[in-house]
């Protein structure tokens, strides 16, 4: 082949194979997604300033501000934490939209005019707990009750459940219980020392609470998700047979999990997660949301699954 010819090819080549500005994919891992007012807020793991958030009107195409000083939702010195911004979740009540995140592995909640913040406390308090706490997610029972989901790095990633005080300001001491561990053979296929189950998202469908939840380290290929239920939001939680309902084999993605539920304008409902950035590299995670639905199953209890065909990556407005 001459000369002339193969640097022709090397371009052709070249060409083909996307650069990284060419990635038009998200990279925020442990992502939820919030709607409000017609618009949909995309919030996750992916800065040491704080949470970036990205806006989209149809769940397919995503901008973030054009003020680049106002991509965050939450700064990091407005709150409580300066490392480790990890996990948030955005919820309303009231008025006033709260972010319960993580920060120096504690958990803090956040509050903002605006799903788009700025997320502030006035003092910068953590809710109160022995050890090292990450990964929350506050859920409201039909009788206003308050519970944190929460997991706990003790012998392994634990995921518990506590009572809130009805103003969010803490937990309610002595309320701690353990919800889910890491013992099934998915939820740890490396046979590690430190199992872990993480990432908790709860919800409620006929009387029976669904925690959702993802198993194995991050950086495992088979990172997965799986769900428990119970007939109340302190458990006892039974583990679903047939998980993990997502996982790598389902969509061809390494590294499927914590995410968070949810329900669009049209009341479809949708999980939306993480995959590693590539089959050999797990950082900067991509963002994906895949369908969830429920389907009847042999012992009256409903089935949560997924749709494998409505998987994909989502992308920046180009």
């Amino acid at each position: 082949m001459s000369p002339l010819k193969t640097i022709s090819v090397a371009i052709l080549l070249m060409a083909a194979i996307p650069s990284r500005s060419q990635d038009r994919r998200i990279f925020l891992a442990d992502p939820t997604i919030f709607v409000h007012g017609g618009t949909y807020f995309l919030y996750g793991t992916g800065s040491s300033e704080g949470f970036p958030y990205y806006t989209s009107k149809d769940l397919k195409t995503w901008a973030q501000p054009a003020d680049s000083t106002k991509h965050l939702a939450m700064e990091r010195g407005a709150a409580f934490g300066n490392t480790g911004f990890w996990a948030p979740q955005v919820f309303q009540r009231g008025d006033s939209f709260f972010m319960a995140y993580t920060a120096n592995e504690q958990i803090a909640i956040a509050r903002a005019p605006h799903p788009a913040g700025p997320f502030r406390q006035d003092a910068p308090l953590r809710i109160s707990g022995s050890g090292k706490q990450i990964d929350p997610f506050v859920y409201v029972d039909e009788s206003g009750k308050v519970y944190l989901y929460h997991v706990k790095l003790r012998q392994g990633n634990r995921i518990f459940v506590s009572e809130m005080k009805p103003d969010l300001s803490d937990v309610i001491p002595g309320t701690e219980k353990e919800c889910i561990a890491a013992v099934a053979g998915w939820e740890n296929t490396a046979g590690a020392e430190w199992p872990v189950a993480e990432g908790p998202a709860v919800i409620r469908h006929k009387n029976l609470y669904y925690l959702i939840y993802s198993a194995n380290d991050f950086r495992n290929k088979d990172y997965a998700v799986g769900y428990a239920t119970a007939p109340s939001p302190k458990g006892p939680w039974k583990k679903y047979e047939g998980n993990p309902i997502i996982n790598r084999q389902m969509v061809q993605q390494n590294g499927t999990g914590h995410g968070d539920v949810l329900i669009d304008k049209k009341g479809n409902m949708h999980y939306v997660l993480h995959i590693h950035h590539s089959d050999n590299k797990v950082s900067p995670r991509a963002t994906a949301v895949i369908g969830l639905r429920f389907r009847p199953g042999n012992d009256g209890e409903d089935v949560l699954e997924a749709d494998a065909t409505s998987f994909r990556t989502l992308t920046i407005k180009p």
